[in-house]
C-alpha cells in the first residue's frame, strides 16, 4: 500500500549563532554595538531586554564567543563559576527557580565585579514585572546599562526569514521572502513558525517552496495579493 504523504522527520535545526550570522538593522544596531564593545561596559554589565524571539540569545552567544564566557540560566546559578565572563539568560524566570536564586545572582554579580569580569543578562519585559523581592539585587539590575531590542523592522524580518531557511538548508526565493515579510507577525517566533510550517508542507505535499505554497499555508487569505 502506497503512502499518501511523505513522512516528516523532526530533524534538529542547527541555527548559526556566531557574530557573522547576526543580522543587523536599525532595530538592533545599538545592542550589537554594545556587545561588540563589551570591554568598555559601564560597571562591567549589560542587561538586554526584548520579546521572545527578538534576538537576545543570539546576542548572548556573540558575547560569550567574543569574551570566552559561560552562558547559564537561573536554574544553574548555584553551580556557576566566577572565573570568566558570564551571561545569565531569562531573568524574567528567576523567581521560578526557588528562593535562593535571587541571592545567588546577587552574589555572582558581586564576585564578577570584584574580579573585573563582565556580566551580560537577558530577560523579557521590564525588571519591575519579574516578581523579584531582593532589594539589593533589584538595585544592581537597575544600575546596569539596559538596552531594549525594538520590534523587528522589514529588513530584519526579511533577514531572519532567509536565515531560518538557511538553517534548514532550504532555498527561499526573494519573491517568497518579500511576500512573507508583510504577512506575518513582527517577531522571531512568527518567523520560526512560518518557516517550520512551510518546510513541513513542502515535504508532506510534495510541493516546491514558493509563494503559492505560502498562500496555501497562510490559509489563502492573501491569494492574488
Amino acid at each position: 500500500m502506497g503512502m499518501e504523504k511523505q513522512l516528516v522527520f523532526d530533524l534538529p535545526v542547527r541555527p548559526a549563532l556566531g557574530r557573522e550570522a547576526f543580522l543587523v538593522s536599525d532595530a538592533n544596531a545599538l545592542a550589537i554595538g554594545m556587545v561588540d564593545r563589551w570591554q568598555s561596559w559601564p560597571e562591567g554589565k549589560l542587561l538586554v531586554t526584548g520579546a521572545e524571539g527578538a534576538g537576545k540569545t543570539h546576542l548572548a552567544c556573540v558575547f560569550a564567543e567574543q569574551s570566552g564566557g559561560q552562558m547559564i540560566t537561573p536554574a544553574q546559578l548555584d553551580a556557576a563559576t566566577d572565573t570568566c565572563a558570564t551571561v545569565v539568560e531569562d531573568l524574567h524566570q528567576l523567581h521560578q527557580s526557588g528562593p535562593n536564586a535571587e541571592r545567588a545572582l546577587f552574589h555572582l554579580h558581586n564576585r564578577l565585579r570584584e574580579a573585573r569580569l563582565p556580566l551580560m543578562m537577558t530577560g523579557r519585559g521590564q525588571i519591575k514585572d519579574w516578581g523579584l523581592s531582593l532589594p539589593d539585587l533589584i538595585s544592581r539590575l537597575e544600575g546596569a546599562t539596559t538596552i531594549a531590542l525594538d520590534q523587528p523592522d522589514d529588513a530584519l524580518i526579511a533577514g531572519m526569514l532567509v536565515k531560518q531557511f538557511d538553517d534548514r538548508q532550504l532555498q527561499a526565493t526573494p519573491d517568497l521572502v518579500s511576500f512573507l515579510v508583510t504577512r506575518i507577525d513582527r517577531s522571531g517566533g512568527a518567523v520560526r513558525d512560518i518557516v517550520d510550517r512551510l518546510d513541513k508542507a513542502a515535504l508532506t505535499k510534495h510541493r516546491k517552496l514558493n509563494r503559492a505554497l505560502a498562500v496555501d499555508v497562510l490559509g489563502g487569505a492573501f491569494d492574488g495579493a
